[in-house]
């Protein structure tokens, strides 16, 4: 009796690979794999050579799966590496970056609704900003936004805005949509942007269809980044636990 209450203590915390795999809807497979990324801490084996695992590895996988939906996999991956190699100041280094990265993705967030806000109050506050019948040459248009004609070429060749060429003269000719995505480029310009960052942005107003329906867009995306930012704390939360397990 005492021998059988001896081994049932000794075993008490013990897990068969499919009572973790089961209780996070994984395989026993994914189990498997995830110990020889070094996700899972070692496990223990038994007299017949089968993993045993413990709650400390039912820590460390809910931690990382915690982690994947705010860091990605990779990320995750890599922070588990350095926490079960003793190297948390690694595992914290790439936690810093993922939150600057965040941080760095909620400002050009703010740098479009500005530029946005901006764009909306000249093109209705001021005279004389819009085309005109016909479009706009690039002269004209340089000269309102206060730039020069070779910047708007530029501006061409970087794919931010598309005049038409006229069938007679050869000269640009800026319609309705280039002038609001030449005033939205220059608005971002200002605030420190440089071209291939502001070239994906533009792309996504014209396939928006303008400003109007860009709006919801910019909400998703403001709703993804507040989405993630829940993520890193519950992440964090399950990490900061396996930590004090591991002592």
């Amino acid at each position: 009796m005492g021998k059988r209450m001896g081994r049932n203590l000794q075993t008490a915390d013990w897990l068969r690979p499919v009572d973790l795999a089961r209780r996070h809807g994984l395989s026993t497979q994914a189990v498997r794999n995830y110990e020889e990324a070094g996700i899972l801490p070692p496990t223990g084996r038994t007299a017949h050579g089968y993993r045993t695992y413990t709650s400390l590895h039912a820590g460390a996988l809910r931690a990382f799966l915690a982690l994947v939906p705010g860091h990605g996999h990779r990320t995750a991956t890599a922070i588990m590496r350095a926490v079960n190699d003793g190297a948390a100041d690694e595992a914290f280094r790439l936690i810093d970056e993922s939150h600057a990265q965040l941080l760095d993705d909620r400002r050009t967030l703010q740098a479009v609704e500005s530029a946005l806000r901006d764009l909306e109050i000249t093109m209705t506050s001021e005279p004389g900003v819009g085309p005109e019948p016909g479009g706009t040459f690039i002269g004209p248009l340089a000269g309102k936004l206060g730039i020069r004609p070779a910047t708007l070429r530029k501006w061409e060749r970087a794919g931010l805005v598309h005049p038409r060429r006229d069938p007679l003269t050869g000269y640009r000719v800026y319609d309705d949509a280039d002038v609001r995505d030449a005033r939205l480029a220059h608005q971002l310009r200002r605030g420190g942007y440089l071209l291939d960052q502001i070239a994906p942005l533009i792309a996504q107003v014209r396939a928006a269809g303008g400003l109007e329906p860009l709006e919801a867009a910019l909400g998703n995306w403001r709703g993804r980044l507040s989405a993630r930012g829940r993520e890193l704390l519950t992440g964090a939360a399950e990490l900061e636990a396996y930590l004090h397990r591991r002592g």
